[in-house]
């Protein structure tokens, strides 16, 4: 089974010689590149033999690797083999000394922690960064369900591999991904503490960020939830979103909100092993809003939207789940989204006086559910399905 890719369509684009694609493990880099470059030459780092041959002599394992030719060459999970980082580069300004074509380079990477440090020494101004998400709303189509979405996440496996048990899967990916590849790349040392963190930020997934909080419950300090959070967040599984303040009203709250950019990996980690209770339980419409979350960052990156994400709540709890700001021909538009576990009988969202005092340009909300018609609920408001919202945003951009 093949899932159109959102970035594919970025990738095709004219870029430097190095196109670094970035994202967590099994979110279907390697997939996607073997799709757009079928006759590449591709080198593992994942296996262990490739890898010390990369250390030992990165220019004959290029070289016997048909980097010699112009076949675009593959570097997956490039990041475990750093020497291989000062060739590439010795390749690039070679060519570009010579005034010969430059060598097309493809480095994937998992680890940002890794991946960021070598690009940042070798390749400034020779590469340029991709950065794939596991599959939204609109590449998955039909091929999944709101149980789907909320449970089995993005993970192009678990719909390719339906008889697959999803708890294990994502037991697996905790412990080879999360707690292998991140925490000890880190150094973090308190793995039982790092993992009970991890459930605690996912119970709270759509709430404002409380490190505190989680670091009392826990066993750590604050400071180290922070810190946590922030490798969480450089390896795309977590996102903090911003409240949005123009002035230093003290009615505003400050403290950003955290999501994971992955429904159902956080339905996981909330301790859900079946779709059926969830879809009922008070946490499923937080997780629909971690979707629609998922999905704004993903047009983001994926498609390229100049989009800016805040969201509004004041202390007498006026709220709006999500701003949009998109600046387009050096101007700006707003537009509030509020995420609705519901199909019917759906009420518009009138935009809040606190907002409207301090954000007049705003003057349109999209509620967004699991299902339905799109349709006006008041002058300002309109009901949408989720699935509509690539559509009825790339619409909105170029209106």
């Amino acid at each position: 089974m093949w899932f159109d890719r959102d970035l594919a369509r970025q990738l095709g684009r004219p870029s430097l010689p190095v196109r670094v694609l970035v994202g967590p493990r099994q979110c279907g880099k390697s997939t996607l590149i073997a799709h757009l470059k079928p006759d590449a030459a591709w080198l593992s780092l994942d296996d262990i033999q490739v890898r010390l041959r990369a250390q030992d002599d990165p220019a004959l394992l290029l070289e016997t690797s048909g980097a010699s030719g112009r076949r675009p060459i593959v570097l997956d999970e490039a990041a475990y083999a750093p020497n291989l980082f000062s060739e590439v580069k010795r390749r690039v300004d070679l060519a570009r000394r010579r005034g010969d074509p430059e060598p097309e380079f493809w480095i994937t990477g998992s680890n940002r922690l890794l991946l960021d440090r070598e690009v940042r020494e070798s390749l400034a101004g020779r590469a340029s960064y991709f950065f794939l998400h596991t599959l939204g709303v609109s590449e998955l189509g039909q091929a999944a369900s709101l149980a789907d979405w909320l449970f089995r996440g993005g993970f192009p496996e678990l719909y390719v591999r339906r008889e697959l048990d999803v708890a294990r899967y994502f037991e697996d990916y905790v412990r080879t991904f999360v707690e292998k590849d991140i925490a000890a790349t880190a150094g973090v040392e308190k793995l039982h503490e790092f993992h009970r963190t991890l459930g605690l930020l996912a119970a709270r997934t759509g709430a404002i960020l409380d490190a505190a909080e989680i670091g009392r419950l826990a066993g750590v300090k604050g400071q180290t939830v922070s810190g946590w959070l922030d490798l969480l967040e450089q390896n795309a599984l977590a996102f903090r979103l911003e409240p949005y303040h123009a002035n230093l009203s003290k009615r505003v709250v400050r403290r950003p909100k955290i999501y994971f950019l992955d429904a159902g990996f956080a339905a996981h980690l909330q301790g859900w092993r079946s779709a059926e209770p969830l879809l009922v339980s008070p946490q499923a419409g937080l997780l629909f809003e971690t979707l629609v979350l998922g999905e704004l960052v993903r047009l983001q990156d994926h498609r390229g939207m100049p989009l800016k994400l805040s969201f509004w709540r004041t202390k007498e709890g006026e709220e709006m789940d999500f701003l949009v700001e998109l600046t387009a021909r050096g101007q700006s538009r707003w537009l509030g989204i509020e995420a609705k576990l519901a199909i019917q009988q759906v009420q518009p969202a009138p935009i809040p006086n606190s907002l409207t005092r301090e954000l007049p340009e705003l003057r349109h909300v999209w509620i967004l559910t699991p299902g339905g018609s799109e349709s006006q609920l008041s002058k300002s408001c309109w009901q949408m399905p989720i699935t509509q919202l690539t559509r009825r945003l790339e619409e909105w951009a170029g209106s």
